[in-house]
């Protein structure tokens, strides 16, 4: 898995996973829990996982969209 998005906005999060759905490409998010430890302030980012083999495709995606890719 590799990390393909990070951000602490949860509608970008759903935008790019309903992006990568309707293109086939599963993924995974990581990090939702973490606001129990944090006291739901949403300090802390979610991340976006995909398999190594999607990361090319799925990041031309979400650029296209003008979603941030992680590098």
């Amino acid at each position: 898995m590799r990390d393909l998005l990070r951000t602490n906005d949860p509608t970008m999060i759903a935008f790019a996973k309903a992006l990568l759905e309707g293109e086939d490409i599963d993924c995974f998010e990581m990090d939702v829990h973490m606001s129990v430890l944090e006291g739901s302030i949403g300090v802390l980012p979610r991340r976006l996982m995909v398999r190594e083999a999607d990361h090319f495709r799925a990041s031309i995606i979400l650029k296209d969209n003008d979603l941030p890719v992680e590098e």
